[in-house]
Order: structure tokens, then C-alpha cells, then sequence
């Protein structure tokens, strides 16, 4: 006896939810350049927007070279990609064991470590060769020391050795001010270096807030970040010193702007220092902390400062000084 209705097959099963499904070579293709993709580490690139663009503005104050902004970006988001790149190739044991980073593409092994090694040099390569040809070779020369420096003396010999990793391996995501104001003058002067400290000065706590959060990670990757060798209240503290460093640097360089930077660097320095004091008092009366709220908080400030001197280059009134 028939079912009503007719004859009818049945239905092709269904993969389970969440189950992307059969491989095929176009989701393969797909997967293979999202995973080269992540090897540069796109949202840690975004720093280079934040500091290049505005250093290049205040070179070149009251003027915008739109061409020479975007060329100098491609090269230096080259250059960025490659030393991301490149320390994911070095880092690809300890990025296994940290939640955190387990789901890089070495880490996983979605792209061959050779092959890696392979694409952040030939990104190096390509970097170098974009801003020599039409920025300068001063800027171009800036890129290979970054990406030189971040390698080798970073994450190849400070990163698994001391607490003060990031302190001075921070180096190489200040350079981006120097690449920039080189790209503009074919030179370096003392205003880009500035910027340099500010995001020297910037990078400890704002890399501390997040160490704090996952130091368990790091702990059982065996880097002795700061909040792995040291208590709470001995990292904040640490922090609201940096943190202070970093504003006085800002303030520094009212010298060469208007009051609209002034006025931002003040009010967003004000606004920063007192989420850092704020979790440091935290930490003395052993309350529970939030120190991936002061991370995120210190993403905001560098992208407020930094748009405000991009603003106040552009608008070109007169400086700080020049009114007295």
C-alpha cells in the first residue's frame, strides 16, 4: 500500500548545526586566504592607521597629500603584514598552548609554516620596494628596521625571556610616527619622536590590561608577561606610571600644534589616567578588577589623541605657541 500523495524519495540528510558542510575546493580556496588573511594580523594594523596618517598630516601641515597618504599606507600595511606574519612563524608553539591564539593559522595549521615564512617575506620585500619607489628610501629603510627589529629582538629574544618584553619590544609598533613623517620630509625631527614616546609610553598598560585578563594563557605558555611574575597591584601600579608618561608626551608636543590638539589631549588624558587610577585603587582594596575595560578604554584614547592632532594639522589655526 502507498503513501498518500504519490511516490516520493527521501531527502538527502542534513549536515548537523553548526557543520559547514562538505569540502569543496571553492570553501577551500575561501579558507586558505582568510588564513593568509590572519597571518598579518589585520586588527593589530589598525594602529598603523591611527599613527601614520596623523604624523604625516602634521608634516605636512595644512596641506593633504591624499596619493602619498595611500602609498604610504600600502607599504607600511605591508611591511605590518609581514612582521605579523613572521611572528606568528616564530610563535607558533606557544601560540598552540593560549586559548587566546589557538585558533591562528599556524596554530591550527591552516597554512604551512614554510609557506608562511615564505608570504612574510615577500610582503617585507614588497613593503620596501612600494615605499622606495614612491615615497623614499628613508621611509623604506624604517620599514625593514621595524620589521627587523620585531622579529629578532621581540619575539625571538625578549618576548620568553624578561617581564620587560613589551616595554621595549613596543619599539616597533611605535615606528609607524617615524615612517610617516620620513615619507613627508625625507627626513626625521624632533616631533614625530614625540609621537614615538607617546606610543612608547602607551604600550605597557594598554598591554598589561589585556596580559591581566588572560594570564593564565600566558603562564601556561611559559611568557613572563608582567602579570604573570608580578601581583595585581604591582602591575597597576605600573600602569599609572606609563599611563602618566604617556600624557605628559602628548602634552609635549603642544608646542608644535594648535589648541584643538591641546584641548583633546588634555581632556582624553584626563579621561584615560582616571581609568588607570580607578583600577589600581581597585587593586589595593582587593576588589574584583576589569582590566580588559582599561585594554579597550586604552584603544580609544590613542584614536582620540591621535585624530585630534589629525584635525587640528588640518585645520592649520594657528599654534599654542604663536598665540602668546
Amino acid at each position: 500500500m502507498g503513501h498518500s500523495g504519490g511516490a516520493r524519495t527521501s531527502a538527502a540528510p542534513r549536515p548537523p548545526a553548526g557543520d559547514p558542510g562538505p569540502s569543496t575546493p571553492l570553501r577551500r580556496a575561501r579558507d586558505l586566504v582568510l588564513a593568509y588573511i590572519a597571518l598579518t594580523k589585520p586588527r593589530v594594523i589598525e594602529l598603523l592607521l591611527v599613527a601614520t596618517v596623523p604624523v604625516m598630516l602634521l608634516a605636512d601641515r595644512g596641506s593633504v597629500d591624499i596619493g602619498l597618504i595611500a602609498v604610504t599606507l600600502v607599504g607600511g600595511w605591508l611591511g605590518a603584514g609581514s612582521a605579523n606574519t613572521l611572528n606568528m612563524v616564530v610563535d607558533a608553539d606557544i601560540d598552540q598552548k593560549m586559548k587566546r591564539t589557538a585558533r591562528r593559522p599556524l596554530a591550527r595549521q591552516a597554512v604551512g609554516r614554510w609557506h608562511a615564512l615564505a608570504f612574510g617575506i615577500v610582503l617585507g620585500a614588497a613593503s620596501f620596494v612600494v615605499l622606495w619607489l614612491f615615497a623614499n628610501l628613508l621611509a623604506a629603510l624604517l620599514v625593514m628596521a621595524t620589521i627587523a627589529f620585531y622579529v629578532g629582538v621581540y619575539t625571538m629574544i625578549l618576548k620568553r625571556r624578561t617581564w620587560q618584553n613589551v616595554v621595549w619590544g613596543g619599539a616597533a609598533g611605535c615606528m609607524p610616527t617615524l615612517v610617516g613623517w620620513a615619507a613627508v620630509t625625507g627626513s626625521l625631527s624632533w616631533q614625530p619622536v614625540v609621537l614615538f614616546l607617546v606610543i612608547f609610553f602607551w604600550t605597557p598598560p594598554h598591554t598589561w590590561a589585556l596580559a591581566m585578563r588572560y594570564k593564565e594563557d600566558y603562564a601556561a605558555a611559559g611568557v613572563p608577561m608582567l602579570p604573570v611574575v608580578a601581583t595585581e597591584q604591582q602591575v597597576a601600579r605600573q600602569m599609572v606610571f606609563y599611563t602618566w608618561a604617556t600624557v605628559a608626551a602628548t602634552l609635549v608636543l603642544v608646542l608644535a600644534t594648535g589648541w584643538i590638539y591641546a584641548a583633546v589631549a588634555v581632556a582624553a588624558g584626563a579621561w584615560f589616567l582616571r581609568a588607570v587610577h580607578k583600577l589600581y585603587a581597585s587593586t589595593q582594596r582587593g576588589e574584583p578588577i576589569a582590566p580588559l575595560r582599561v585594554f579597550l578604554q586604552s584603544n580609544e584614547y590613542l584614536a582620540i589623541v591621535f585624530c585630534g592632532l589629525a584635525l587640528d594639522s588640518v585645520i592649520h589655526l594657528p599654534t599654542v605657541l604663536a598665540t602668546f
